[in-house]
């Protein structure tokens, strides 16, 4: 059964799925980007080419997201997915169902934070990235890409619609909601929180292993991971299509501050779009 790691993009995701492979895929709590692998994408387009699904035929692919989470849930394991797509429900067809997933942790960060990291990351503008984070959106598609994610067509939806789509599984108890920011506050609570979340899903007991757990964070903080980065690069960074230079993926870290980056007007445009959001998660 799957376990979804849901988010917008650049809201935390890639450190919560370093905690949770280093704590649930070593012995000994230490992590490394080899590690990331263990936790698959969706909608993956390679997935759906194994089933023999025609990418290019966009009703044909949503109409095979539950046939390919059924052929994942063959395993008879459970698994992280990470997925940056709204939970939507198109033409009657639904991103998911509770027959495939076994609960889902959503992590959010202040919008205000996530645009210049996202602006950052796909090497546009400040105003084209508020433009993306206010507007429902569809990004990737282009089937030739060396980028996995940019493969595959993702129905993102806006920053707003993103989140509040995955409270659904607030009904069936099977909901976690985490704030990137506790995470890195908090890290060691927060990290404990998840796991009792995840043991509880599976039934199973929480016997926390401090040890890996420590591990886990000391090794996943973010001074390590771009020290890691210029070692060994990360496969999810990207390249600058102009310069042809990769573009870091650890960039800012704690100095992403966006009292300190952000222009007022496009400050007000977030706050004021995101205005309901905001206030129920305290960034207002």
């Amino acid at each position: 059964m799957i376990i979804w790691l849901a988010s917008y993009p650049k809201s935390g995701n890639t450190l919560l799925r370093a905690l949770l492979t280093s704590y649930f895929f070593t012995k000994d709590g230490l992590f490394n980007f080899n590690l990331i692998r263990n936790i698959g994408q969706f909608p993956d387009a390679t997935l759906f080419q194994r089933l023999g699904v025609d990418i290019t035929n966009e009703k044909e692919t949503i109409k095979s997201y539950i046939k390919a989470q059924e052929f994942l849930n063959k395993k008879g394991t459970v698994q992280f997915i990470k997925t940056h797509s709204y939970l939507f429900n198109i033409d009657n067809i639904p991103f998911t169902n509770l027959n495939n997933s076994l609960g889902a942790i959503y992590i959010v960060r202040d919008p205000r934070n996530v645009i210049t990291s996202y602006a950052h990351h796909y090497n546009i503008s400040l105003e084209k990235a508020s433009e993306t984070m206010v507007n429902s959106i569809i990004y990737g598609g282009n089937f030739n890409n060396k980028h996995k994610s940019d493969r595959t067509k993702v129905f993102l939806g806006s920053w707003s619609s993103n989140y509040d789509s995955w409270k659904s599984f607030k009904s069936a108890g099977k909901y976690l909601l985490i704030r990137y920011e506790d995470l890195l506050n908090n890290k060691e609570a927060t990290l404990i929180k998840i796991l009792e979340f995840i043991h509880g899903l599976r039934g199973v007991k929480f016997n926390p292993d401090y040890n890996k757990i420590k591990n886990s964070i000391d090794t996943t903080n973010f001074h390590s991971m771009k020290n890691l980065e210029k070692k060994e690069s990360f496969a999810e960074s990207r390249t600058n299509h102009i310069t042809g230079k990769k573009i870091p993926f650890f960039n800012l870290g704690p100095q992403n501050d966006w009292k300190k980056l952000l222009d007022e007007k496009i400050r007000l445009k977030l706050e004021t779009s995101f205005k309901k959001q905001m206030e129920e998660l305290s960034y207002l």
